[in-house]
Formats: C-alpha cells, structure tokens, sequence
C-alpha cells in the first residue's frame, strides 16, 4: 500500500498519457499463473496497440519479442524501456498475487508449453511470482527460458533476505539507469 501510494505521482501522468495518446483502456489486464498454479489478473499500464495480445497469439522467446515491436504504441515503447508500465503491478502484491521479488509471472498457455518442455518449469509455483524476479536482474529478455528457470530456482533454493535486498535494490538501480538513458534518448 505504501509503494502503491508513493508511485501515485508517476502513476496518474502515465494514465493520463496513455488516454490522451492512445486511447482506453489504460491498463493491461492478462492472466498469469501464481503461487500454487492459481491464475490471476495482473495489470499494467497497456503499451501496446489495443487488440495486440490476440493478434500476438502464443509466440514466445525471440518471435514475441520481434512481433511486439510492431505493436508498442510510441509511449508504450517508453513505459516499456523504463519498466514504469509495471507500476499497476503494485495493486496485485497489495492483492498477495505477487510479491515484490519472485519469478516472473507468465500466461497460461505459455506456463503449459513450457513445463512440458522443461519438466522442472512447475517449481516456479512454489514461490508468488513477482514484480522482479533474481533472473530479470541478471538477465536480459533475451535469455532463453532454461536460463531464467536455473536462475528463478536458484532464488527459491536461497530465500535470503539477502537476496531479496540485493534483487530490489539491483532493480531500482536498473529502473533508475533505464529512465535516465530514456529521459536523455528523448532529449537528443
């Protein structure tokens, strides 16, 4: 609840920015699997051009993300390269969906794929999926899938508090570093 009221003053521009500059709606709504296998909604700020996630289908790894190029909206792209379009996701850890560190969340249809193709994909549920997760700051969205499942097994195996700090302040750090290169990218 705190950081939820805290990144209200980030979170109302980027809303109103969204409308004035794409349209409703102002918020990603897609199904995640969690904890246990649940599946919740998780929300973001839409980035991309309504009606993408259909015409996106179930492509996963380098194919999605050369297919979602095409459908960022010009702020989406921003939201997107500063991660600020993750800020809604606050509501959802306020909810316990998520957590603020944990694995990455993932659709349905892809959790189904992927635990058929790595048979330890299923661990993941063991923990609440989260807003960042000990892969995403190691790793870039280009590794593939069996690196981010090693590196979300090693952050269960070793639920330091240690950990958990040393991923949230990585983290803000990234976020930080990504907002100014995209401040000074906009200005240039």
């Amino acid at each position: 609840a705190f950081f939820l009221v805290l990144s209200l003053p980030i979170a109302l521009p980027i809303a109103l920015l969204v409308v004035v500059t794409s349209g409703p709606p102002v918020f990603y709504r897609g199904e995640r699997v969690g904890r246990g296998g649940h599946v919740f909604t998780m929300f973001k700020f839409r980035t991309l051009r309504r009606g993408a996630e259909r015409r996106l289908g179930t492509h996963l790894g380098e194919e999605l993300v050369e297919a979602t190029q095409a459908e960022f909206t010009p702020l989406g792209r921003w939201l997107k390269a500063t991660q600020l379009d993750e800020i809604p996701q606050f509501v959802n850890v306020l909810r316990g969906d998520m957590s603020f560190v944990g694995p990455r969340p993932i659709r349905p249809v892809f959790f189904e794929e992927l635990a058929h193709e790595l048979p330890s994909y299923w661990q993941r549920l063991v923990v609440r999926p989260g807003l960042t997760g000990f892969a995403q700051v190691r790793r870039g969205y280009e590794t593939s899938m069996a690196e981010k499942l090693a590196h979300d097994l090693e952050w269960i195996a070793d639920r330091s508090v240690r950990l958990y700090l040393r991923t949230v302040i990585a983290t803000g750090w990234r976020v930080l570093k990504q907002s100014l290169s995209g401040i000074f990218r906009r200005r240039a």
